[in-house]
């Protein structure tokens, strides 16, 4: 095995590792079902900075859905065009986990 193969047999490796860290974590929040508890995990696990992204992402969702402008988003959180774009793409697929969600919290 040449050192691309081994890398590339590496990466899929460690692919796998994070699918199935994230599919547990998934899990975990789910039979947590306690707010607070969850937040507190959330202010542990992640950075500031990381908690900030993560929150700025759901943020530009919820202002694309009230039909606030891309360029708005942009100039409003100081977030980039390329960011906004891609939540906004994904947002407009009718089967999303982000609309879905947008629903959740509309009948919450």
């Amino acid at each position: 095995m040449d050192k691309n193969e081994k890398e590339t047999s590496e990466n899929k490796i460690y692919a796998s590792y994070i699918e199935e860290t994230i599919r547990e974590l998934c899990h975990l929040l789910k039979v947590a079902d306690d707010e607070e508890f969850t937040y507190q995990f959330f202010v542990n696990l992640f950075t500031k900075p990381e908690l900030k992204d993560f929150a700025n992402r759901w943020l530009l969702v919820k202002e694309i859905d009230k039909g606030t402008t891309q360029r708005d988003i942009a100039k409003k959180f100081n977030m980039s065009l390329c960011k906004i774009t891609r939540g906004s793409k994904i947002l407009h697929d009718g089967d999303s986990a982000f609309r879905k969600m947008l629903e959740m919290l509309k009948n919450s």
